[in-house]
C-alpha cells in the first residue's frame, strides 16, 4: 500500500508540475525579479561604491560583505600597482592612525607601528613610488583646515587620496560639551568648503566615528560614550552632505558598523582590534583601487564595461532572429505549429542521436534562435551588466554538507528499477553523472575548495567525468565501428556549442570553460587512436585473440605519448601555442592552465577506455553475470572484490585527508584517483539489487550535467565563478533556492536547443556536411582574426 500510495503522489506531482510548467514559473520569476532590481536602484541608488562605504556584514569571523557587491582582497602586488607614485593622506586622530598603518600594510606587510603616536607619521614604498602619509590633527579645528588649505593652494603637495575623521579628542577634551558640539559643526562646515575643493580631482573620505566599549574605558575617556558619538557623527554627515557635497566628500560608515560586532574585542575600549581595522582599510582598498584595476572579484565601484564587437554583434544576430520572426508570424506563418520534442535530451558526449524527428522548419528554427537569445540576454543581465547583486563566497563545514545530505536524502527518495542490468547501463551513468554534478555545484557555490579533503574528493569527480567520456566513446567504436564524420561533429557541436556562443557572449576565452576544451581535446585523442589503422573492432576481434593485443598495444602506445608530454613541459607549450591552436588554449595570453587541467587527470581517459576494453571482452567471453538481481560474480569473488573496493575507498579518503597541501595531492592524484573511481564502480555494481535500480533524480540532472556545469558560470555563481549572484538580497537561503530554480530550468532549456540546432547544423549528407564545416571555418577564421590582439585576464576559479 505504502508503494502504491507514493506511485500515485509521484504521478500526481508530475502531472501539475512537470518541466513546462517549471520553466513557465521560472520566467514569470525572472520578469519580476528585473522589474523589482530597477525599481529598487532607481529610488534606492545604485552606486556600488556607496553600497561598499555604507553598510554590510561578517559572513564569519573576519570576513566583511558588503552590501549587494564583492570586495576584492589586495594583496602586495595589486596594490602598488594600483596606487604607484600616488599620495595618501590620513588626516586625524589615534583611531585614524591605526587605519593608516592598516593600510599601508597591505603594500608592506612588513611594516612596524614605531613611529610617535601624538606626531607625523611618513611612510614610503620604493619600488612602486607610494607615500601613505598619518599627519596628527585629532580635532576638526583651524590646525586642520590649515593643514587643507595648504594642500588646495599647492596642487605639488596635494594628495591623491585623503581619509580624514575627529571626534573623540573634542569629546574627551570638553567632556562632551554641547559648546563643543556646536563649534565642530561649525568648523566641520568651513572644513567641508576646503574639502569639496580638494575632491575636484582627489578622493575624500571622511570616516564615521566607531563605536566605543564604554565599560573598558580608562577613568580619563569616560566621557566618550556611544550617545556623544552619534551626535558628532550626524553633525559631520549634516555638513558633510549640505550643499550636495556628499556627491564628492564620501563618509565611510560601514568601519562602524563592522567595529559594532567586535567593539567588544577592544584592548581599551577605544581602539578597534586589528581584524576590524583591516576590514577598514580593505574597504578603502576597494574605494580607490577597483575603478582602476577591476579586478574580476571586486564589483564594488566598478562599472560594466562596454560590450565588445563581437558581443555587438551577437546581439545583432539575436534581435536579428526575433524581427524576423515576428514578421513571418505576421504573414501568417507556423502559427500552428509546434516545435517537436526529442525522444532524448542527453547533453554529454554519449547522447544517442534523435531518430523519430527530423529537422525542425525555417519558422521554427528561428523560434529556437530567438529563445537562446533570450536565454543569453539573462546570461548578460546576471553577469556583465550592472542589474543584480554579487555576493562573495565564504565556506564553513555546513555550508557544503547541509545542501549535500539534503541532495542525497532526495537522490534516495526518488529512486525506480532499471530496464536493464548491465554493468554500468544508461540510467545508471545518468544517475552517476548527476549526483555527481550535483556535488560539484554544491562544492563551487560554497567555496569548499578552501577545504583541503573536499577539494581531493571533488578532483577524483573530474576524474570520473573523464574516465566515463573514455569508457563511453571507446564502448561506442567498438561495438559500433562509426568512424564517420557525421558522428564526430555531432559529439563536437554538442560539446561544444553553448561555451562557442558564451564565449562571444560574454567575451570570455574558450579556455575559461576548461571542462568542455579537455572532453574534446580527449574525444578527438580516442577517435584518433581507434580510428587509424589498423581499426580494430569487436567483430574483428571475435575471429582472433590477436586483434585484443592490437587493441593493447594502440592503448600503451597512448600511455606512452601521455608520459612523454607530462615530462616535457616546454614542448607541450611550444605545441598549443601555435597560432591559432593557441586560441583555444591561451588563458590571459599563457597555456598554463591548459597544461595544469590536462596533466592533472592525464591517465583518466586511458584508465576508462582501458576498463572498457576488459568489461566487454569479459562480457563477450561471458565471464560475468548481469542477470536481475545476480552478483557479478561468483559469491567468493564477489565478496572479495566488494571488501577489496570498501577498504580501497576508505583508503583514499584517509590519504585525502591527511595530505597536506594541494601541490602535493595533486602530484599524486593522477595515479590514485582511478582507485577510488574503480572502487565506486563495484560497490555500485556487483551486487545484483544494486543493478536494478536507479536513481530517477540524479538521473535526471545527469541528462543535463555538461550545461550545468557550464551554465553555472554566470548564472548561478557570479563574477565568472568568484563570487555568488543575487538575486534576493537580504535572504541568503531563499536566493540560492530562487537562482537554482532559475538554474536548473535555464540548463535544461540550452540541452533541448542544442539538440534541436544540432539537427540543423548538422546534416547526415556528407556533402552538405563538408559545406556547412568550410562555412564554420571560415566564421571561426573571421572571429579569430577580430579577437586577435585582445585577450581575457580572468582567471578561472575551479574546480
Amino acid at each position: 500500500m505504502a508503494v502504491l500510495a507514493y506511485s500515485l503522489g509521484k504521478r500526481e506531482i508530475n502531472q501539475h508540475f512537470n518541466i513546462k510548467n517549471a520553466k513557465l514559473i521560472s520566467s514569470v520569476i525572472v520578469v519580476l525579479l528585473l522589474l523589482f532590481h530597477t525599481v529598487s536602484r532607481y529610488y534606492g541608488g545604485s552606486d556600488t561604491c556607496d553600497w561598499l562605504l555604507s553598510s554590510g556584514r561578517y559572513l564569519g569571523e573576519n570576513v566583511w560583505q558588503p552590501y549587494g557587491c564583492m570586495m576584492h582582497k589586495y594583496k602586495i602586488t595589486d596594490s602598488k600597482s594600483c596606487l604607484a607614485d600616488k599620495k595618501v593622506a590620513f588626516v586625524g586622530d589615534s583611531r585614524i592612525r591605526q587605519l593608516s598603518y592598516s593600510f599601508s600594510k597591505i603594500i608592506d606587510p612588513e611594516r612596524k607601528e614605531e613611529g610617535n603616536k601624538h606626531e607625523d607619521i611618513p611612510f614610503h614604498d620604493d619600488s612602486s613610488s607610494v607615500n601613505v602619509n598619518f599627519f596628527w590633527h585629532p580635532e576638526a579645528n583651524d590646525s586642520m583646515k590649515e593643514r587643507l588649505r595648504s594642500w588646495a593652494r599647492d596642487p605639488s603637495s596635494k594628495p591623491d587620496v585623503i581619509v580624514l575623521g575627529a571626534a573623540a579628542w573634542s569629546i574627551k577634551l570638553h567632556s562632551g560639551s554641547s559648546e563643543t558640539l556646536q563649534q565642530y559643526r561649525v568648523n566641520l562646515t568651513a572644513i567641508a568648503v576646503t574639502l569639496e575643493r580638494l575632491a575636484e580631482d582627489a578622493e575624500v573620505y571622511w570616516v564615521v566615528q566607531d563605536p566605543v566599549n564604554e565599560e573598558a574605558l580608562s577613568a580619563d575617556r569616560k566621557m566618550i560614550t556611544n550617545h556623544q558619538l552619534e551626535l558628532y557623527n550626524e553633525a559631520a554627515a549634516y555638513a558633510l552632505n549640505s550643499s550636495k557635497r556628499g556627491a564628492r566628500i564620501k563618509l565611510l560608515a560601514a568601519t562602524r558598523q563592522a567595529a559594532m560586532e567586535t567593539i567588544v574585542q577592544s584592548a581599551d575600549g577605544l581602539h578597534l582590534p586589528k581584524s576590524t581595522l583591516n576590514v577598514g582599510a580593505m574597504i578603502l582598498m576597494n574605494a580607490v583601487c577597483n575603478k582602476r584595476m577591476r579586478p574580476i572579484d571586486g564589483s564594488c565601484c566598478q562599472e560594466p564595461r562596454p560590450p565588445s564587437l563581437l558581443q555587438k554583434l551577437a546581439a545583432c544576430v539575436f534581435l536579428g532572429c526575433a524581427l524576423v520572426l515576428l514578421v513571418l508570424h505576421a504573414m501568417g506563418y507556423g502559427r500552428h505549429r509546434h516545435r517537436p520534442v526529442p525522444p532524448d535530451v542527453e547533453s554529454l558526449e554519449e547522447r544517442k542521436p534523435p531518430t523519430a524527428t527530423g529537422p525542425p522548419g525555417p519558422t521554427a528554427q528561428l523560434q529556437v534562435l530567438c529563445r537562446m537569445g533570450v536565454i543569453m540576454a539573462y546570461f548578460y543581465l546576471c553577469d556583465r551588466a550592472d542589474m543584480f547583486m554579487k555576493e562573495q563566497k565564504f565556506y564553513t563545514h555546513a555550508t557544503f554538507f547541509v545542501p549535500l545530505v539534503y541532495v542525497f536524502v532526495l537522490g534516495l527518495f526518488f529512486n525506480e528499477t532499471s530496464k536493464e542490468t548491465k554493468l554500468l547501463n544508461r540510467e545508471q551513468t545518468d544517475e552517476w553523472k548527476g549526483w555527481m554534478q550535483l556535488v560539484i555545484l554544491i562544492y563551487h557555490i560554497s567555496g569548499a575548495s578552501a577545504f583541503l579533503p573536499v577539494y581531493m574528493h571533488v578532483r577524483v569527480l573530474v576524474a570520473a567525468y573523464l574516465f566515463q567520456t573514455g569508457y563511453g566513446h571507446f564502448s561506442f567504436f567498438w561495438l559500433k565501428g562509426d568512424f564517420g564524420l557525421y558522428r564526430v561533429c555531432q559529439v563536437l557541436f554538442r560539446l561544444n556549442f553553448l561555451v562557442l556562443v558564451l564565449c562571444v557572449v560574454m567575451d570570455r576565452p574558450y579556455q575559461f570553460y576548461y571542462f568542455v576544451p579537455l572532453v574534446t581535446f580527449w574525444f578527438i585523442i580516442i577517435y584518433a587512436t581507434l580510428a587509424l589503422w589498423p581499426q580494430v573492432l569487436q567483430k574483428r576481434a571475435n575471429g582472433s585473440g590477436m586483434w585484443h593485443l592490437g587493441v593493447l598495444t594502440k592503448l600503451l602506445a597512448l600511455l606512452l605519448l601521455i608520459c612523454y608530454f607530462a615530462n616535457s613541459e616546454g614542448f607541450f607549450q611550444s605545441l598549443f601555442s601555435v597560432w591559432p591552436i593557441s586560441k583555444l588554449f591561451e588563458l590571459d595570453g599563457s597555456i598554463h592552465e591548459w597544461w595544469f587541467r590536462w596533466k592533472l587527470d592525464r591517465f583518466a581517459v586511458i584508465h576508462g577506455m582501458l576498463f572498457a576494453f576488459v568489461y566487454l571482452v569479459l562480457q563477450k567471453g561471458q565471464g560475468m553475470c548481469e542477470g536481475r538481481g545476480e552478483a557479478l560474480f561468483s559469491a567468493a569473488i564477489s565478496n572479495l572484490l566488494l571488501c577489496l573496493s570498501v577498504v580501497s575507498f576508505m583508503a583514499y579518503s584517509i590519504w585525502a585527508s591527511s595530505c597536506k597541501n594541494k601541490t602535493e595531492c595533486n602530484e599524486m592524484h593522477p595515479y590514485i584517483s582511478v582507485v577510488q573511481i574503480l572502487a565506486f564502480i563495484l560497490i555500485r555494481n556487483i551486487p545484483g539489487y544494486a543493478r536494478s535500480v536507479y536513481s530517477s533524480f540524479f538521473a535526471w540532472f545527469g541528462k543535463i550535467s555538461l550545461e550545468l556545469f557550464i551554465c553555472q558560470y554566470h548564472i548561478w555563481l557570479a563574477a565568472d565563478t568568484k563570487g555568488i549572484l543575487v538575486l534576493i538580497p537580504g535572504l541568503p537561503s531563499l536566493n540560492i533556492l530562487v537562482s537554482t530554480f532559475v538554474f536548473v530550468c535555464v540548463a535544461h532549456e540550452i540541452s533541448l536547443i542544442t539538440n534541436d540546432l544540432a539537427l540543423v547544423v548538422i546534416p547526415k549528407d556528407t556533402g552538405a556536411l563538408l559545406k556547412r564545416l568550410a562555412a564554420a571555418g571560415l566564421l571561426a577564421l573571421l572571429v579569430l582574426l577580430l579577437t586577435t590582439g585582445t585577450g581575457s585576464s580572468t582567471v578561472p576559479g575551479a574546480a
